[in-house]
């Protein structure tokens, strides 16, 4: 498989006879899954989705990406968490950082993730004399970030082109039949895609949720969910050397050591969002009930120059699993330079991925013989097919290590908390008396 979970320099932290021990948990958490029988079970669409998934609504959204494609040079997804964290995720690992500065095609842009009145007006500088199309997500059509900036765009839209062809610029992807948008949507005419019932935000990005505007990038979604459904089957199988098991098992048995941090890291810059997808993926799935590793993040070696020491010799609370991309989108021959007033001649005559090679080498080595424990999840590469290999790697290990934490990996109940306390003090109706309960303790 072209996901590979390499733990060779676990050795001197993990024996091999704890794996043994823990592997029946495996085969339960295995069973729960394929039987549909553990916590959470009415949110396991995502398991068979590569294979299952509509394939009408799938030549309808490749439509739709042509269409905007066509008559827009802008795209503005708007949508929250699982909403737009895997579409920007892909977008970025596949087509690179500053894709919408060196790409010919649509711009994308996301928005409706946050209430910051500066992020709003820059989108809006974005947009400004330019053709743009509209991608809100929300199941319910009343997520707050997502609805406030959803409001805006449309009435910018409507000033722009009028209000009936800023219908044709409007995509919905929300609930199959009920909610805000749904309604509105239905009453406007705009085309409509589906946020299944049984996946939740964070296990999206391969429904329709994720495919719009990952289309829209130019990325071949065919070979994104190809990648998904091969992993599917190397990942479906229930055995020790089940890459996707082996990497769940690391985090218990680590977790149980007392680890209770764990730092994805990778030396390809074009990795930081999906960084922050695994944060959300683990972090909602198993940061609940008092229990959880706190899921963290570094792009190396840019954070070797500020989180590096702590990673070195700070408290030995966490573990590291690198992600290993074996070959970069785009390669460098270095050439040497008279004068060598920089002395780095010596790197001169080779590629620059050899030398970004040796760095996360020369990291391992360091950090291993620091102390901290480190497993390596080897890529072939971040293109359509591989990239839809790895996020399905990252689901079904995700599914099991919460089962393997006694937690349900497929709800969020904390989530709700701050919107509560952040309605009331909004005054929203229906939260007065919470309201004057909030504001004597923040004033007390």
């Amino acid at each position: 498989m072209s996901v590979r979970f390499n733990g060779k320099h676990l050795a001197k932290f993990i024996r091999p006879e704890e794996y043994t021990t823990l592997y029946p948990q495996v085969e339960l958490a295995h069973k729960q899954l394929a039987e549909k029988t553990g916590a959470g079970n009415d949110f396991l669409g995502w398991l068979d989705l590569p294979e299952t998934y509509d394939k009408e609504e799938f030549g309808r959204i490749k439509a739709a990406a042509e269409k905007i494609k066509a008559d827009s040079d802008v795209l503005l997804v708007a949508g929250i968490g699982g909403s737009y964290l895997g579409a920007r995720a892909v977008i970025e690992a596949i087509a690179g950082q500053y894709h919408n500065e060196l790409d010919g095609g649509v711009k994308i842009y996301f928005c409706g993730n946050t209430i910051s009145p500066s992020a709003m007006n820059d989108i809006i500088g974005l947009v400004k004399g330019k053709r743009f199309s509209i991608n809100v997500i929300s199941k319910s059509g009343t997520t707050t970030e997502t609805a406030l900036a959803f409001r805006v765009l449309r009435k910018l839209l409507e000033e722009a082109v009028g209000p009936e062809e800023a219908n044709k610029r409007i995509y919905a992807t929300t609930d199959r039949a009920k909610g805000t948008l749904k309604q509105l949507a239905d009453a406007q005419g705009w085309p409509t895609f589906v946020v299944p019932d049984d996946v939740g935000g964070r296990y999206s990005v391969l429904t329709a949720v994720g495919l719009l505007p990952i289309a829209c990038a130019g990325i071949d979604i065919d070979a994104l969910m190809q990648g998904a459904a091969d992993a599917r089957k190397a990942y479906g199988t229930l055995a020790p050397d089940n890459d996707a098991y082996r990497y769940a098992m690391t985090r218990a048995i680590l977790y149980r050591k007392g680890k209770r941090v764990e730092t994805l890291a990778c030396f390809e810059p074009d990795f930081l969002m999906m960084n922050e997808w695994f944060k959300q993926l683990y972090g909602e799935s198993e940061g609940k009930d008092q229990k959880g590793l706190m899921p963290t993040s570094c792009i190396f070696s840019t954070d070797l120059h500020s989180m590096g020491q702590y990673i070195q010799d700070g408290s030995r609370i966490m573990f590291e699993t690198f992600v290993d991309v074996k070959q970069p989108r785009q390669d460098l021959f270095i050439d040497p330079i008279d004068g060598n007033f920089d002395g780095l001649n010596f790197l001169s005559g080779q590629n620059m991925s050899i030398v970004n090679r040796k760095a996360m080498e020369g990291t391992i080595l360091a950090h291993t013989d620091g102390g901290v424990p480190l497993g390596i999840i080897e890529v072939d590469k971040l293109d359509a097919y591989n990239v839809g290999v790895l996020l399905y790697f990252f689901w079904k290990a995700c599914a099991v290590s919460g089962y393997l934490l006694g937690v349900n990996p497929f709800d969020q109940p904390g989530v709700e908390s701050y919107k509560k306390n952040m309605f009331a003090l909004m005054g929203k109706p229906g939260y007065e008396d919470r309201k004057a309960e909030l504001e004597a303790k923040l004033n007390g």
